[in-house]
């Protein structure tokens, strides 16, 4: 009896997102990963205050022709969901239930020390998976109303979330959840934005069949958020 109750607690929790939440599992499966990056380490210990970066948080459409860096690129999608606690796969951001259901891309235009294309971030290994090969800055542009900040931005950060995840356990309040777990993720961008002297801002205005399209999303996602990021334009 003690077995089969410790089976289907496991079997409870592998649906409900519990265990497992540590994995990196949830590539597109219609398009195998083609190379994978291993990011710069994220650093913990910033120059900037929190005050300050309240204070310095802008929403910002206009971005100069300079690159970003991979070690920003590597900063920002910590911020947005990466590992603070690796025994329980905890983030950055919090899930309810501890359940994780987003996904973080990174389409790549102008980022030094990483090809143009589009990238899945990995949060328990810290890295990225390459899922395009192409520039989809001006298509992902076009999906979102033809945003000029979209289209010009070196590099753009695409939220998506696996509703089912959350869904197992909450049932009809898990997209409620959801909506409320991509804001703070989105506040960790804007923060940390601000603490690099980068801007951003979110755009929600999409069609949101063409911007998985574009990304390449596997069909369980439901795409969220778009936030461009530059230097800011002087």
């Amino acid at each position: 009896m003690v077995t089969i109750a410790i089976y289907s607690l496991t079997v409870l929790l592998t649906t409900c997102g519990a265990i497992g939440a540590q994995d990196d599992t949830n590539e597109p499966q219609h398009m195998p990963a083609m190379e994978t990056i291993k990011l710069p380490k994220p650093n913990t210990k910033g120059a900037t205050s929190l005050e300050e970066t309240l204070l310095k948080r802008r929403s910002v459409r206009a971005y100069s022709e300079e690159p970003v860096t991979i070690e920003e690129v590597s900063q920002l999608l910590w911020a947005a969901q990466g590992i603070t606690e690796r025994t329980k796969g905890l983030r950055t951001a919090p899930s309810a239930g501890a359940l994780f259901p987003l996904e973080v891309y990174i389409v790549a235009g102008n980022v030094t020390g990483l090809s143009k294309g589009v990238y899945k971030y990995r949060p328990y290994t810290h890295e990225l998976v390459k899922v395009g090969n192409q520039d989809v800055r001006k298509e992902l542009s076009r999906a979102a109303l033809d945003q000029e900040s979209i289209r010009d931005a070196p590099a753009v950060v695409v939220f998506s979330a696996v509703i089912e995840r959350t869904s197992g356990k909450y049932g009809t309040r898990s997209t409620r959840y959801v909506h409320i777990e991509i804001g703070h993720a989105a506040q960790n961008v804007f923060l940390q934005a601000a603490a690099l002297n980068l801007g951003t801002v979110v755009v929600g205005a999409f069609y949101d069949d063409d911007v998985k399209k574009v990304v390449g999303m596997d069909a369980k996602e439901s795409a969220l958020y778009l936030m461009p990021v530059g230097r800011l334009k002087k």
